[in-house]
């Protein structure tokens, strides 16, 4: 992707966490432009503008990054400075291809994008859905998008809802998690400040290691696990009924429910 300008049309939580993964990774800030009515702060050399320059936005990527309910409203005004060599890109959960296509009928190509916040670090886990006759100008989104983590191609708008739910949504499940081991310490006696700093330590290190080993991470907590001792006995109350992975995965299911469901609102 070279230089190629980048206008984030929307630049919240998720947009402001890939900006600055870009720039950590030694993209110039010169190369973005951001339009906010919100008027974020934003990093040194990141333009601000009111809206496209007259040009148009040429072979620029503009990537959308506001409410998906809002893409009704805002795309008319952008559609116009979109022309045969401008890649839009998509961070609008549950809004399908279609729709963006129809709001975009002059972009050189759409591709759906669904990042998470560790892209920020580099360390984000992100799947990239494109049009089927679009190949080479999804490759080179996935091309920009690669310092920010993880990229997974997917092939269909179901597989990119399931990435919405999974990892879009996984970082707070995870943070709950977190809080709630932590909390789980601080009930059986430790300092409170103390035990969300080791729950802390001890996932960021447990993360790691499922990253890096062979053995998935069904077969490294057995590992951790000795045969009547206090590990055994915890994963004996996560395991009974299955009660955990029934609990993930309905929380899976209602949160791909609601993804669903703005798909349906934003086709109108």
């Amino acid at each position: 992707m070279g230089d190629r300008p980048v206008w984030l049309i929307g630049c919240g939580n998720m947009a402001g966490a890939m900006l600055q993964g870009w720039l950590a990774a030694g993209r110039s800030p010169a190369n973005f432009h951001v339009i906010d009515p919100g008027d974020p702060d934003l990093p040194g050399g990141v333009d601000r503008a009111d809206g496209p320059s007259e040009s148009g936005f040429g072979n620029s990527v503009v990537q959308l990054g506001f409410k998906p309910h809002m893409l009704a409203d805002i795309a008319p005004d952008l559609s116009g400075a979109v022309g045969a060599e401008t890649i839009v890109t998509s961070i609008l959960a549950g809004v399908e291809i279609a729709t963006l296509r129809a709001a975009f009928p002059e972009a050189r190509a759409i591709v759906r994008v669904m990042p998470n916040m560790p892209v920020a670090l580099g360390l984000g886990a992100v799947g990239v859905l494109g049009e089927p006759d679009r190949e080479a100008a999804t490759q080179e989104i996935a091309e920009l998008l690669a310092p920010l983590g993880r990229i997974e191609p997917l092939s269909t708008e179901a597989a990119i809802n399931a990435v919405t739910v999974l990892a879009g949504s996984g970082p707070a499940f995870l943070y709950r998690f977190a809080d709630s081991l932590a909390g789980a310490g601080a009930a059986i006696g430790l300092d409170a400040e103390q035990s969300l700093r080791l729950a802390l330590a001890t996932i960021q290190g447990a993360a790691a290691m499922a990253v890096e080993a062979d053995e998935n991470p069904a077969e490294l907590a057995e590992r951790v696990a000795s045969p009547g001792g206090t590990t055994r006995a915890g994963l004996d109350v996560l395991d009974a009924g299955d009660a955990l992975s029934k609990l993930l995965e309905e929380t899976l299911a209602a949160a791909i429910g609601r993804a669903e469901e703005m798909a349906a609102e934003t086709r109108g």
